[in-house]
């Protein structure tokens, strides 16, 4: 692989790199060290998926973050998100960033780094999943911030541990370490720090052992079920739909985990009957 191609220097949050045996490492960062997740991450990641899917170079593919944190933690989102068309966007990048990521026909290694708090689910979509001891998983970014969890997230994890496992998770912001997710088959390997990655390769190579076909049609017969559900029922564009509702409902977020939004989140909030002889001239109860 001498050639690099050009879309290895495109993107500002994601960094690549490929052996001549056809292993590409992604390597989510934020200025090199630890995604702190911000709108141009989510931009990034559908059009870097669809980059990955259309080079044939790629054979076997490793996810990782940058040192000891996937994502923890939100950055700035710039403007708020105050009328339907604003929240079109991220809608739409959510809806390709998955089905960009599962339209990479080259198995895929994900490798936990740690706390994968905030889209945890990206570290645990692979074909072989592995996590290091400091992992953690949780879901930040939604109920427990006043969001409805229907990016993706009330899919994978049902799927993944079980419907009231996962409404439990969702809804109370539980952490899973990476024991549990071994447990619950979430991710297939526990590893110390320093092995995480050498583990991943070691994987990677010897996948990439195999010829062509084999790993792009076994990929296809894996992710096929991925595809299903998240095009089936409510699946993401609805549950986005259903979460920018409710958004805007309540106002612009302030990620600080106080469940509130913007100055006029008060008087947005629905009235309950306790509030209806309060509710004062001008202030109409909502029915």
């Amino acid at each position: 692989m001498a050639t690099r191609p050009e879309y290895f220097d495109k993107y500002e949050t994601l960094k690549f790199d490929r052996t001549d045996d056809g292993v590409l490492t992604v390597r989510w960062h934020s200025n090199d060290g630890p995604v702190l997740y911000g709108a141009q991450h989510h931009q990034e990641w559908a059009p870097a998926f669809t980059d990955i899917g259309n080079d044939r170079g790629n054979r076997v593919v490793v996810f990782t973050g940058t040192g000891d944190v996937f994502i923890d933690r939100h950055g700035e989102w710039g403007a708020p998100i105050t009328t339907p068309r604003d929240f079109d966007v991220p809608s739409w990048g959510e809806k390709m960033m998955f089905r960009r990521m599962f339209e990479i026909e080259a198995p895929i290694i994900c490798a936990c780094n740690g706390p994968a708090l905030i889209h945890g689910e990206l570290m645990v979509l692979g074909d072989i999943n592995l996590a290091s001891t400091t992992a953690r998983f949780a879901d930040e970014g939604h109920f427990t911030a006043g969001e409805v969890p229907g990016d993706g997230v009330h899919i994978l994890w049902q799927e993944l541990i079980g419907i009231n496992r996962a409404k439990y998770f969702l809804m109370t912001g539980q952490h899973i370490d990476a024991q549990e997710a071994l447990q619950l088959g979430v991710v297939n390997e526990v590893l110390e720090p320093d092995q995480l990655m050498p583990r991943a390769m070691e994987l990677a190579h010897q996948m990439a052992t195999y010829d062509d076909l084999t790993l792009r049609y076994t990929r296809q017969c894996f992710v096929d079920r991925w595809k299903q559900l998240f095009n089936d029922r409510v699946g993401v564009g609805y549950g986005m739909a259903l979460q920018a509702l409710a958004h805007l409902d309540r106002g612009w977020m302030v990620w600080d985990k106080s469940n509130e939004g913007s100055d006029h989140y008060k008087s947005l909030r629905r009235l309950y009957p306790k509030d209806r002889a309060d509710a004062g001239e001008g202030r109409e109860a909502n029915p």
